[in-house]
């Protein structure tokens, strides 16, 4: 894998080239705005605007045209919206590469929002909005991330309310893109195989006319608790999905490193603690799993799983139990080196691809502006000690950071909140 470079142009742009020898191009456009950038009365107006994107630009005002041609290159794309940035990209032949990169600069700079295109893609994005909610699986995240921030932007669904997709207006799309989507809160990507100053004249040439302008700064998000939480969605259902997790901290925090070698241990895979109780021993769940949650001013680690409705309360316990003993005992050498190993093989399998490297750049970049080049992050992965296990899980197993979330055939949570509680 080749050095990657990283270069400013004049009005702000930053461009990120990861050169890439014999695979697939890719171009990916990130902007630093998405739900948490929004207020309560346009929730759901950046994920709105990336469905918009796709719908006509001046050079290309005819719906369809955009896929049509990506289709012929026979290229892969797609966008996507987060919490703190919204990304568009494409992947295709090498030789194609200029070509795909102008029509993403195209959908990106010049979109005409044609208020007929508008009202036929709300009904696409409440569709989606429905589509989540029958979806439990992943609706219980959502529920979860409300239960933690509340009224407050992180706690806001990406996809927003029904009413305000219903709602917005061309003048609140316009105004929101042209305080968002300017030179300084743009990040170019290339990935793959291709000729550096050929690449690189053509985004000059084509991203001269994006509006120079510095990146909005976010609301801070607040941290409110005492003790446990818990909030509860009444569904009938075959099974109860849970998301169990504490508030840790921010993704410049450099405990992440011993939280992710934590979360694997915990539920990483079919060997971790967690997968081996509660599928293995327990029967009790087809999937359970960990991870961490990091962004700008906030995050949280959380473990989620479907749940057999009678085996419920013994899993709560189970899983408790799993994470209390992290902060009591020590790892030992075997398991500390599986976890490592799981997760350096996973990251490296993870980059295979040049979409996947684009984004591991550009996700990087529009968090933190300080890029880590892979075998930066694998040693300190590597580096991570038993003690820092130990020491990141007294920290943040705490009953006053603890929260749990619950779709099932639940309407009364008394009973739960008497086992949410660490020993």
């Amino acid at each position: 894998m080749e050095e990657f470079k990283k270069i400013i142009l004049k009005n702000g742009l930053r461009v990120i080239l990861a050169p890439q020898k014999g695979f697939a191009s890719t171009a990916l456009v990130l902007v630093e705005a998405g739900s948490e950038y929004e207020t309560r009365k346009i929730n759901g107006l950046s994920h709105f605007l990336e469905h918009l994107m796709f719908k006509g630009t001046e050079k290309r005002p005819r719906p369809g045209t955009i896929a049509e041609e990506l289709d012929a290159l026979g290229a892969e794309y797609n966008a996507f919206t987060g919490q703190e940035y919204t990304g568009y990209w494409a992947k295709a032949q090498s030789e194609k590469l200029l070509k795909i990169l102008e029509i993403v600069s195209d959908l990106y700079l010049n979109p005409t929002f044609n208020p007929e295109e508008m009202d036929k893609e709300r009904g696409v994005v409440i569709e989606e909005i429905n589509m989540y909610e029958d979806t439990p699986m992943r609706r219980v995240q959502e529920i979860f991330a409300h239960l933690l921030y509340c009224n407050q932007p992180a706690g806001w669904d990406i996809g927003g309310r029904k009413e305000v997709i219903r709602r917005l207006t061309r003048e609140e799309l316009v105004a929101y893109r042209d305080k968002h989507y300017v030179a300084g809160a743009t990040v170019v990507v290339i990935a793959g195989e291709f000729d550096q100053k050929r690449v690189l004249d053509s985004i000059r040439e084509l991203f001269s006319r994006l509006k120079r302008g510095r990146k909005v700064i976010k609301t801070k998000t607040k941290e409110r608790q005492s003790r446990p939480g818990i909030i509860s969605k009444f569904k009938e259902s075959d099974q109860t999905h849970l998301v169990i997790g504490t508030r840790a901290f921010d993704i410049f925090d450099k405990r992440r490193y011993a939280l992710q070698v934590l979360a694997d241990m915990v539920g990483g895979g079919m060997s971790s603690r967690l997968f081996h109780r509660i599928r293995e021993e327990l029967g009790a769940a087809y999937y359970i799993r960990a991870g961490s949650d990091l962004f700008l001013d906030h995050g949280y680690f959380s473990v989620s799983a479907g749940v057999d409705h009678k085996k419920l309360e013994i899993v709560i316990g189970a899983i408790l139990e799993e994470l209390r003993r992290l902060s009591r005992e020590p790892v030992s050498s075997n398991e500390l080196k599986k976890s490592k190993d799981h997760i350096v093989g996973n990251f490296i399998l993870g980059l295979e691809t040049s979409d996947q490297l684009a984004g591991f750049y550009g996700g990087q970049e529009v968090l933190s502006e300080k890029m880590l080049k892979p075998k930066d992050i694998m040693d300190k992965i590597q580096k991570v000690s038993s003690d820092d296990v130990r020491a990141v899980a007294s920290q943040i197993f705490r009953n006053e950071k603890l929260n749990m979330a619950l779709i099932g055939p639940y309407k009364k949570t008394e009973t739960f909140k008497k086992i949410l509680r660490f020993k």
